[in-house]
């Protein structure tokens, strides 16, 4: 129906992560842009998980491999059955963030609090400055879909070549070339800007309401069908500056649409604005 999320399990409210506080089968696990908001108060009971400092290789800007990221897993006290429950800033930029990189090393049970750091604190939930201690599991990386849901800088140019549909979540500014980042960030990362050609843009900000939940099932393909024409079969790709915001598009559609073949592109303008050849557009 037109009303209801694909899967709406994936999707669970602050409610339901008081009720789990203390359930070990669950690991709450927070992901911010501001790494040092954890450090100011967090939900009780949950780990910080850094995008950068854990889940990156500072020295090949890619992902850590499976025995690094076991050894995340290990030490937040996440079992390969543990329902892991991702919430941030941003209206949960990098939670999603977080679940797509879980996503690649395949781990089964992720879920998004709705809402995020934010709705969180409006409501005047329960917070803590207290680091919790959980006793290290034994993490193994059973398989991974990368293929499935992470497309490289290659096929982006072959996907692009044969007109399949690309969604460009960067600000408007952004995407026309004007700028390089969004509004009151440091101009930097690429040294050309513009999109990629035959990309539409739907900025990752329309897919939210203004207390950080995600808007309807209906609101959503309002804008992703209607407006863009996207359909469910849609082989599509969806990207940013280094794949944040791409991220949470990509959660919208793979979950809350259940678009199967959606695909994020983690190098984003950062990788393409920076490619010598790559093509680029510029403008509306």
């Amino acid at each position: 129906m037109a009303d209801t999320y694909a899967n709406p399990e994936i999707l669970v409210s602050a409610d339901w992560v008081v009720d789990h506080l203390n359930d070990p089968k669950v690991r709450i696990v927070e992901s911010d842009e501001d790494i040092l908001l954890y450090d100011l108060a967090h939900v009780p009971g949950s780990v910080r998980i850094d995008w950068q400092g854990d889940l990156q290789d500072q020295l090949i800007r890619d992902y850590v491999n499976a025995e690094k990221f076991a050894a995340i897993c290990a030490r937040a006290g996440i079992a390969n059955d543990t329902t892991v429950v991702f919430y941030g800033d941003k209206s949960n930029w990098w939670a999603c963030y977080a679940f797509w990189a879980f996503k690649l090393f395949g781990h089964d049970d992720c879920r998004v609090m709705n809402g995020g750091r934010k709705l969180w604190f409006d409501q005047g939930r329960p917070t803590t400055t207290e680091i919790p201690k959980y006793a290290p599991t034994h993490y193994t990386v059973k398989g991974s879909i990368p293929e499935r849901i992470r497309i490289l800088r290659d096929e982006v140019l072959t996907h692009a070549q044969a007109g399949r549909p690309l969604i460009d979540v960067r600000s408007p500014k952004e995407f026309t070339g004007e700028k390089l980042h969004m509004e009151d960030y440091p101009q930097e990362g690429a040294l050309r800007g513009g999109h990629i050609p035959g990309a539409k843009n739907v900025p990752w900000t329309r897919a939210v309401n203004d207390d950080g939940t995600f808007k309807s099932a209906a609101e959503l393909r309002a804008i992703f069908e209607t407006e863009i024409g996207l359909k469910p079969s849609d082989p599509v790709v969806a990207y940013c500056r280094i794949g944040e915001r791409s991220s949470l598009t990509w959660f919208v559609l793979t979950y809350l649409l259940g678009y199967p073949n959606a695909r994020n592109y983690d190098g984003s303008w950062t990788e393409w604005g920076n490619l010598v050849g790559a093509p680029i557009a510029k403008g509306a």
